[in-house]
Protein backbone atom coordinates (compact mmCIF):
# COMPACT_ATOMS: atom_id res chain seq x y z
CA UNK A 1 0.00 0.00 0.00
CA UNK A 2 1.06 3.85 -0.57
CA UNK A 3 2.00 5.41 2.00
CA UNK A 4 0.35 8.85 2.17
CA UNK A 5 1.77 11.34 4.64
CA UNK A 6 -1.36 13.05 6.39
CA UNK A 7 -0.87 15.17 8.95
CA UNK A 8 -3.89 15.76 10.88
CA UNK A 9 -2.85 17.32 14.21
CA UNK A 10 -3.55 20.69 13.59
CA UNK A 11 -4.43 22.04 16.43
CA UNK A 12 -1.11 20.65 18.33
CA UNK A 13 0.90 23.09 16.11
CA UNK A 14 0.73 24.28 12.28
CA UNK A 15 3.22 24.65 10.28
CA UNK A 16 4.37 28.35 9.14
CA UNK A 17 2.35 30.11 5.40
CA UNK A 18 5.10 30.50 2.88
CA UNK A 19 3.71 33.86 2.94
CA UNK A 20 4.18 34.61 6.50
CA UNK A 21 7.97 32.94 5.99
CA UNK A 22 8.49 35.44 3.25
CA UNK A 23 6.87 38.82 5.26
CA UNK A 24 9.54 37.62 8.30
CA UNK A 25 12.61 37.55 6.50
CA UNK A 26 13.63 40.49 6.13
CA UNK A 27 13.44 41.26 10.09
CA UNK A 28 16.37 38.92 10.59
CA UNK A 29 18.70 40.18 8.74
CA UNK A 30 17.89 43.69 7.39
CA UNK A 31 15.37 45.17 9.67
CA UNK A 32 16.97 43.32 12.92
CA UNK A 33 17.16 46.67 15.15
CA UNK A 34 15.85 46.73 19.03
CA UNK A 35 12.49 48.21 19.29
CA UNK A 36 13.13 50.28 22.16
CA UNK A 37 16.76 51.80 20.06
CA UNK A 38 16.04 55.44 19.16
CA UNK A 39 18.41 55.13 15.92
CA UNK A 40 16.69 54.24 12.59
CA UNK A 41 17.06 50.64 13.00
CA UNK A 42 15.63 50.73 16.07
CA UNK A 43 12.62 52.80 15.20
CA UNK A 44 12.18 50.21 11.90
CA UNK A 45 11.36 47.77 14.29
CA UNK A 46 9.32 49.49 16.65
CA UNK A 47 6.82 50.76 13.74
CA UNK A 48 6.82 46.94 12.73
CA UNK A 49 6.21 46.25 16.21
CA UNK A 50 3.39 48.84 16.31
CA UNK A 51 1.99 47.60 12.80
CA UNK A 52 1.14 44.10 14.08
CA UNK A 53 0.03 45.45 17.13
CA UNK A 54 -3.17 47.49 15.34
CA UNK A 55 -3.73 44.11 13.16
CA UNK A 56 -4.13 42.73 16.41
CA UNK A 57 -6.37 45.18 18.12
CA UNK A 58 -8.34 45.40 14.90
CA UNK A 59 -9.00 41.28 14.58
CA UNK A 60 -10.01 41.23 18.35
CA UNK A 61 -12.19 44.62 17.80
CA UNK A 62 -10.29 46.08 20.50
CA UNK A 63 -10.85 49.47 21.14
CA UNK A 64 -6.61 50.65 21.59
CA UNK A 65 -4.11 48.67 19.96
CA UNK A 66 -2.10 49.62 23.26
CA UNK A 67 -4.16 46.96 24.58
CA UNK A 68 -2.37 44.21 22.76
CA UNK A 69 0.71 43.15 25.05
CA UNK A 70 3.12 40.46 23.24
CA UNK A 71 4.49 37.62 24.83
CA UNK A 72 6.82 34.15 23.74
CA UNK A 73 3.66 31.77 24.20
CA UNK A 74 -0.05 31.31 25.36
CA UNK A 75 1.45 29.44 28.53
CA UNK A 76 3.16 32.64 29.40
CA UNK A 77 -0.06 34.86 28.59
CA UNK A 78 -2.23 33.11 30.48
CA UNK A 79 0.44 32.78 33.49
CA UNK A 80 -0.07 36.61 33.27
CA UNK A 81 -3.09 36.66 33.12
CA UNK A 82 -4.59 34.52 36.07
CA UNK A 83 -1.34 35.41 38.31
CA UNK A 84 -0.93 39.22 37.66
CA UNK A 85 -4.74 39.48 38.09
CA UNK A 86 -3.95 37.55 41.00
CA UNK A 87 -1.64 39.45 42.45
CA UNK A 88 -2.87 42.80 41.80
CA UNK A 89 -6.29 42.53 43.10
CA UNK A 90 -5.70 40.19 46.23
CA UNK A 91 -6.83 42.96 48.72
CA UNK A 92 -10.32 43.09 46.89
CA UNK A 93 -10.27 39.05 47.31
CA UNK A 94 -8.20 35.89 46.67
CA UNK A 95 -11.31 33.87 45.09
CA UNK A 96 -10.96 33.01 41.28
CA UNK A 97 -12.89 30.91 39.39
CA UNK A 98 -12.13 28.38 36.17
CA UNK A 99 -13.56 25.66 34.18
CA UNK A 100 -12.63 22.00 34.57
CA UNK A 101 -11.90 21.66 31.24
CA UNK A 102 -8.82 24.22 31.18
CA UNK A 103 -5.25 23.87 29.39
CA UNK A 104 -2.68 22.60 32.20
CA UNK A 105 -1.29 25.96 32.17
CA UNK A 106 -4.71 27.69 33.60
CA UNK A 107 -5.15 24.32 35.58
CA UNK A 108 -1.42 24.64 37.16
CA UNK A 109 -1.14 28.49 37.20
CA UNK A 110 -5.02 28.31 39.45
CA UNK A 111 -3.39 25.24 41.88
CA UNK A 112 -0.40 27.18 42.59
CA UNK A 113 -2.22 30.03 43.38
CA UNK A 114 -3.68 27.90 45.88
CA UNK A 115 -0.34 27.45 47.69
CA UNK A 116 -0.09 31.32 48.24
CA UNK A 117 -3.56 31.29 49.70
CA UNK A 118 -5.80 31.99 47.35
CA UNK A 119 -8.99 29.99 47.01
CA UNK A 120 -9.48 28.50 43.30
CA UNK A 121 -13.58 26.88 42.44
CA UNK A 122 -13.53 24.72 39.02
CA UNK A 123 -17.13 24.67 37.51
CA UNK A 124 -18.18 21.47 36.41
CA UNK A 125 -19.25 20.26 32.31
CA UNK A 126 -21.84 18.74 30.92
CA UNK A 127 -21.34 15.27 28.83
CA UNK A 128 -20.45 17.49 25.54
CA UNK A 129 -18.12 20.00 27.71
CA UNK A 130 -20.71 22.56 27.89
CA UNK A 131 -20.29 25.02 30.55
CA UNK A 132 -23.55 26.39 32.15
CA UNK A 133 -23.32 30.25 32.58
CA UNK A 134 -25.36 30.17 35.47
CA UNK A 135 -22.80 27.71 37.00
CA UNK A 136 -20.70 30.92 36.67
CA UNK A 137 -22.69 33.02 38.17
CA UNK A 138 -23.59 30.95 41.19
CA UNK A 139 -19.81 30.30 41.60
CA UNK A 140 -18.82 34.24 41.97
CA UNK A 141 -18.47 35.65 45.45
CA UNK A 142 -18.09 38.37 46.99
CA UNK A 143 -14.31 38.11 47.04
CA UNK A 144 -13.95 37.10 43.83
CA UNK A 145 -11.72 38.73 41.31
CA UNK A 146 -11.25 36.90 38.52
CA UNK A 147 -12.93 34.22 36.01
CA UNK A 148 -11.21 32.10 33.39
CA UNK A 149 -12.63 29.95 30.73
CA UNK A 150 -11.13 28.72 27.78
CA UNK A 151 -13.34 29.62 24.63
CA UNK A 152 -13.07 26.68 22.70
CA UNK A 153 -11.37 23.46 23.89
CA UNK A 154 -7.83 22.48 22.89
CA UNK A 155 -8.98 18.62 23.26
CA UNK A 156 -12.73 18.33 22.34
CA UNK A 157 -13.40 21.49 20.27
CA UNK A 158 -16.64 22.40 22.09
CA UNK A 159 -17.04 26.25 21.64
CA UNK A 160 -17.96 27.89 25.30
CA UNK A 161 -21.29 30.64 25.32
CA UNK A 162 -18.01 33.27 26.38
CA UNK A 163 -20.36 36.19 25.39
CA UNK A 164 -23.22 35.19 28.14
CA UNK A 165 -20.39 34.55 30.81
CA UNK A 166 -18.78 38.15 29.76
CA UNK A 167 -22.03 39.44 30.74
CA UNK A 168 -22.46 37.85 33.89
CA UNK A 169 -18.50 39.13 35.24
CA UNK A 170 -19.22 42.66 33.82
CA UNK A 171 -22.44 42.50 36.06
CA UNK A 172 -20.97 41.42 39.27
CA UNK A 173 -18.05 43.20 38.43
CA UNK A 174 -15.64 40.35 37.77
CA UNK A 175 -12.66 40.76 35.41
CA UNK A 176 -12.73 37.95 33.09
CA UNK A 177 -10.43 36.13 30.91
CA UNK A 178 -10.50 33.47 28.45
CA UNK A 179 -7.89 31.33 25.98
CA UNK A 180 -8.78 31.60 22.86
CA UNK A 181 -5.66 30.04 21.42
CA UNK A 182 -7.72 27.20 19.41
CA UNK A 183 -10.51 29.52 18.25
CA UNK A 184 -8.45 32.98 17.57
CA UNK A 185 -8.54 33.75 13.58
CA UNK A 186 -10.40 30.08 13.46
CA UNK A 187 -14.37 31.39 14.55
CA UNK A 188 -15.22 35.41 15.02
CA UNK A 189 -14.13 37.14 18.42
CA UNK A 190 -15.59 40.76 19.85
CA UNK A 191 -14.06 41.26 22.82
CA UNK A 192 -16.53 44.63 23.60
CA UNK A 193 -19.33 42.48 22.74
CA UNK A 194 -17.66 39.26 24.56
CA UNK A 195 -17.44 41.53 27.67
CA UNK A 196 -13.94 40.05 27.76
CA UNK A 197 -11.51 41.61 29.99
CA UNK A 198 -8.38 39.42 29.04
CA UNK A 199 -7.64 37.56 25.85
CA UNK A 200 -4.50 34.66 24.95
CA UNK A 201 -3.88 33.97 21.56
CA UNK A 202 -0.94 32.28 19.91
CA UNK A 203 0.59 32.64 16.50
CA UNK A 204 1.79 28.82 16.42
CA UNK A 205 -1.96 27.53 16.39
CA UNK A 206 -2.89 29.89 13.16
CA UNK A 207 0.34 29.66 10.14
CA UNK A 208 2.36 31.85 12.65
CA UNK A 209 5.97 30.92 13.63
CA UNK A 210 6.64 29.81 17.22
CA UNK A 211 7.35 32.12 20.41
CA UNK A 212 5.12 34.70 19.72
CA UNK A 213 1.59 35.19 21.56
CA UNK A 214 -0.22 37.81 22.73
CA UNK A 215 -1.97 38.86 25.70
CA UNK A 216 -4.88 41.51 25.58
CA UNK A 217 -5.87 43.34 28.60
CA UNK A 218 -8.84 45.78 28.46
CA UNK A 219 -7.91 49.07 29.56
CA UNK A 220 -8.33 50.16 32.89
CA UNK A 221 -7.51 46.45 34.30
CA UNK A 222 -5.89 45.93 37.46
CA UNK A 223 -2.88 43.55 36.95
CA UNK A 224 0.92 43.14 38.15
CA UNK A 225 3.76 42.05 35.30
CA UNK A 226 5.03 38.66 35.90
CA UNK A 227 8.75 40.10 34.26
CA UNK A 228 10.62 42.59 34.94
CA UNK A 229 13.56 44.59 33.34
CA UNK A 230 13.61 47.30 30.88
CA UNK A 231 9.81 48.54 30.78
CA UNK A 232 8.85 46.49 27.03
CA UNK A 233 5.46 46.31 26.41
CA UNK A 234 4.34 48.49 28.88
CA UNK A 235 5.89 47.67 31.92
CA UNK A 236 4.07 44.62 31.57
CA UNK A 237 6.46 42.09 29.95
CA UNK A 238 10.07 43.51 30.19
CA UNK A 239 12.58 40.97 27.22
CA UNK A 240 13.20 42.47 23.82
CA UNK A 241 10.16 41.65 21.63
CA UNK A 242 10.91 39.34 19.00
CA UNK A 243 9.97 41.47 16.11
CA UNK A 244 10.24 38.58 13.54
CA UNK A 245 8.00 36.22 15.40
CA UNK A 246 5.44 38.82 15.99
CA UNK A 247 5.50 40.23 11.92
CA UNK A 248 4.93 36.67 11.21
CA UNK A 249 2.06 36.60 13.73
CA UNK A 250 0.73 39.48 12.51
CA UNK A 251 0.68 38.33 8.53
CA UNK A 252 -0.73 35.11 9.86
CA UNK A 253 -3.93 36.88 11.64
CA UNK A 254 -4.15 39.06 7.76
CA UNK A 255 -4.88 36.18 6.23
CA UNK A 256 -7.08 34.19 8.62
CA UNK A 257 -9.26 37.27 8.68
CA UNK A 258 -9.47 37.52 5.46
CA UNK A 259 -10.30 33.94 4.33
CA UNK A 260 -11.73 32.58 7.78
CA UNK A 261 -15.19 32.62 6.10
CA UNK A 262 -14.36 30.48 3.28
CA UNK A 263 -11.60 28.66 5.36
CA UNK A 264 -14.59 27.69 7.94
CA UNK A 265 -17.03 26.58 5.38
CA UNK A 266 -14.58 23.95 3.97
CA UNK A 267 -13.13 22.45 7.13
CA UNK A 268 -16.89 22.04 8.38
CA UNK A 269 -17.69 19.56 5.34
CA UNK A 270 -14.47 17.89 5.96
CA UNK A 271 -15.20 17.88 9.92
CA UNK A 272 -18.51 16.34 9.31
CA UNK A 273 -17.30 13.86 6.66
CA UNK A 274 -14.89 12.17 9.06
CA UNK A 275 -17.26 12.18 11.79
CA UNK A 276 -19.74 10.68 9.87
CA UNK A 277 -17.21 8.25 8.42
CA UNK A 278 -15.61 7.24 11.97
CA UNK A 279 -18.69 6.76 13.54
CA UNK A 280 -20.48 4.24 10.67
CA UNK A 281 -17.70 2.40 9.54
CA UNK A 282 -16.17 1.73 13.62
CA UNK A 283 -18.42 -0.09 15.53
CA UNK A 284 -18.48 1.15 19.05
CA UNK A 285 -17.05 4.62 17.99
CA UNK A 286 -17.74 7.64 20.09
CA UNK A 287 -17.83 11.38 19.44
CA UNK A 288 -15.97 13.70 22.33
CA UNK A 289 -17.42 17.46 22.28
CA UNK A 290 -20.49 18.97 21.21
CA UNK A 291 -21.76 17.65 17.74
CA UNK A 292 -22.49 21.20 16.86
CA UNK A 293 -20.97 23.68 19.17
CA UNK A 294 -17.67 22.84 18.12
CA UNK A 295 -14.20 23.94 15.87
CA UNK A 296 -14.70 23.64 12.25
CA UNK A 297 -11.43 21.35 12.28
CA UNK A 298 -11.91 19.37 15.66
CA UNK A 299 -12.85 15.82 16.03
CA UNK A 300 -12.53 13.74 18.67
CA UNK A 301 -13.55 10.04 19.26
CA UNK A 302 -13.52 7.40 21.81
CA UNK A 303 -12.80 3.88 21.03
CA UNK A 304 -13.89 0.90 23.22
CA UNK A 305 -11.56 -1.97 24.00
CA UNK A 306 -8.19 0.17 22.50
CA UNK A 307 -5.75 2.38 23.62
CA UNK A 308 -5.14 5.96 22.25
CA UNK A 309 -1.56 5.88 22.07
CA UNK A 310 -1.35 2.52 20.00
CA UNK A 311 -4.12 4.16 17.15
CA UNK A 312 -1.43 6.98 17.13
CA UNK A 313 1.28 4.48 16.81
CA UNK A 314 -0.16 2.83 13.92
CA UNK A 315 -1.24 5.39 12.35
CA UNK A 316 2.11 7.02 12.27
CA UNK A 317 3.14 3.75 10.11
CA UNK A 318 0.88 5.05 7.32
CA UNK A 319 1.92 8.14 7.59
CA UNK A 320 -1.25 9.77 9.63
CA UNK A 321 -0.02 12.53 12.07
CA UNK A 322 -3.17 12.38 14.97
CA UNK A 323 -2.72 13.01 18.95
CA UNK A 324 -4.87 11.99 22.08
CA UNK A 325 -5.27 15.00 23.35
CA UNK A 326 -3.50 18.25 23.91
CA UNK A 327 0.13 17.90 22.27
CA UNK A 328 0.98 19.62 25.75
CA UNK A 329 0.43 16.48 28.17
CA UNK A 330 1.02 13.99 25.18
CA UNK A 331 3.98 12.50 26.66
CA UNK A 332 1.66 11.74 29.96
CA UNK A 333 0.00 8.17 30.84
CA UNK A 334 -3.21 9.74 32.69
CA UNK A 335 -6.35 9.59 30.94
CA UNK A 336 -7.14 13.32 29.74
CA UNK A 337 -8.77 15.58 32.43
CA UNK A 338 -11.20 16.67 29.68
CA UNK A 339 -12.48 13.77 28.90
CA UNK A 340 -12.47 12.90 32.50
CA UNK A 341 -14.44 15.87 33.22
CA UNK A 342 -17.31 15.15 30.69
CA UNK A 343 -18.30 11.85 32.53
CA UNK A 344 -15.79 8.84 30.58
CA UNK A 345 -14.42 6.33 32.55
CA UNK A 346 -10.41 6.27 32.93
CA UNK A 347 -10.41 3.00 30.36
CA UNK A 348 -12.95 5.14 27.92
CA UNK A 349 -10.88 8.09 28.25
CA UNK A 350 -7.63 6.45 27.38
CA UNK A 351 -8.88 4.84 24.18
CA UNK A 352 -9.42 8.65 22.98
CA UNK A 353 -7.81 10.32 19.35
CA UNK A 354 -8.19 13.38 17.88
CA UNK A 355 -7.84 14.67 14.28
CA UNK A 356 -7.80 18.24 13.95
CA UNK A 357 -7.99 20.02 10.02
CA UNK A 358 -6.14 22.46 8.48
CA UNK A 359 -5.58 25.10 5.67
CA UNK A 360 -3.50 22.05 3.54
CA UNK A 361 -6.09 19.29 4.45
CA UNK A 362 -7.66 18.15 1.38
CA UNK A 363 -10.49 15.63 0.91
CA UNK A 364 -8.12 12.84 0.24
CA UNK A 365 -7.03 13.39 3.31
CA UNK A 366 -10.07 12.34 5.06
CA UNK A 367 -10.47 9.50 2.45
CA UNK A 368 -7.28 8.17 3.67
CA UNK A 369 -7.48 8.28 7.22
CA UNK A 370 -11.27 6.35 7.17
CA UNK A 371 -9.57 3.82 4.90
CA UNK A 372 -6.67 2.79 7.23
CA UNK A 373 -8.67 3.78 10.38
CA UNK A 374 -11.09 1.30 10.62
CA UNK A 375 -8.14 -1.50 10.11
CA UNK A 376 -6.14 -0.14 13.00
CA UNK A 377 -8.90 -0.27 14.92
CA UNK A 378 -10.18 -4.04 14.13
CA UNK A 379 -6.27 -4.86 14.49
CA UNK A 380 -5.97 -3.44 18.04
CA UNK A 381 -9.05 -4.84 18.95
CA UNK A 382 -8.23 -8.18 18.11
CA UNK A 383 -5.26 -8.15 20.21
CA UNK A 384 -6.80 -6.26 23.12
CA UNK A 385 -8.05 -8.65 25.97
CA UNK A 386 -10.47 -6.27 26.86
CA UNK A 387 -13.05 -7.10 23.93
CA UNK A 388 -16.02 -8.95 24.79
Amino acid sequence: MKIIKTYLDYAATTPVDPRVLKAMLPYFTEKFGNSISLHSFGQEAKKALEKNRLIMAKALNAKDKNEIIFTSSATESNNLAIKGIAFANQNKGKHIIISSIEHSCVLNSAQWLEKQGFKVTKVKVDKYGLIDPKEIEKAIRKDTILVSIIHANNEIGTIEPIEEIGKICEKKKVYFHTDAVQSFAKVPIDVQKMKIDLLTASSHKLYGPKGAALLYIKKGTKIEPLIHGGGHEFGLRSSTVNIPAIVGFGKAVEICEKEMKKESKRQIKLRDKLINGVLKKIPDSYLNGHPKKRLPNNTNFWFAYVEGESIIMDLNSYGIAASTGSACSSEKLEPSHVLLACGLRPEQAHGSLRLTMGRWTKEQDINYLLKILPKTIKKLRELSPYVQ
